[in-house]
């Protein structure tokens, strides 16, 4: 597979069935991740691979509603940082964008291994924190569900992620996301100012 392909293969899809998780598999996918671009090469982020069982359960409590479906993951990749792990240039925080580089890395080799490998914004920091012992001063940036793609839709889904797992949902035109050489007066759907 090339890039092109595991980008275009690339869905986070919802319907998760078990999946072998190896030390040697998250040592890949860290190591993958590790090969991003970072300001400085500070390199900011930080994994913590998160599959014995009993502590998987223990996650089931930092998810918030609608999310039941990670309870199918194999494998919860808790992606970490903090601004100072990173550039800080006058008001300029750079750790976000290069973590979320080196989370794509992750996402696109787990891709490539015929895994399932799917952000999420809906869990609760604070109690990931407590759950994992994360100290308070670093970020819990997103959370990665790893599984295989289940052959049958999870029966945990709304109408709507039920959907999304039988098509992907739309891109944006590329009128609507790109430009040449000066930022549009307006955008439609955008507000001003």
């Amino acid at each position: 597979m090339d890039v092109t392909e595991a980008i275009e293969s690339r869905r986070a899809y919802r319907s998760l069935a078990p999946a072998e998780i190896s030390e040697e598999l998250c040592r890949d996918l860290a190591r993958c991740a590790s090969l991003a671009a970072s300001c400085f090469n500070n390199q900011p982020w930080r994994f913590l691979f998160v599959r014995d069982p009993e502590v998987l359960q223990q996650m089931r409590e930092v998810m918030s509603r609608g999310n039941e479906w990670t309870f199918d993951a194999s494998l919860i990749v808790v992606v970490l940082s903090r601004p100072d792990y990173d550039c800080i240039i006058r008001e300029r925080q750079y750790y976000l964008f290069d973590v979320g580089m080196a989370t794509a890395h992750l996402i696109l080799r787990a891709t490539e291994l015929g895994l399932v490998a799917h952000p999420i914004a809906g869990y609760s920091p604070r109690k990931t924190r407590e759950v994992l012992g994360i100290p308070d001063d670093v970020d819990v940036v997103t959370l990665v569900n790893v599984g295989k793609h289940a052959a049958a839709i999870s029966p945990v889904l709304s109408e709507k992620q039920v959907h999304d797992e039988r098509e992907r949902p739309p891109r944006k035109p590329l009128e609507e996301i790109m430009f040449f050489d000066r930022y549009p007066a307006k955008l439609k759907g955008e507000r001003n100012g």
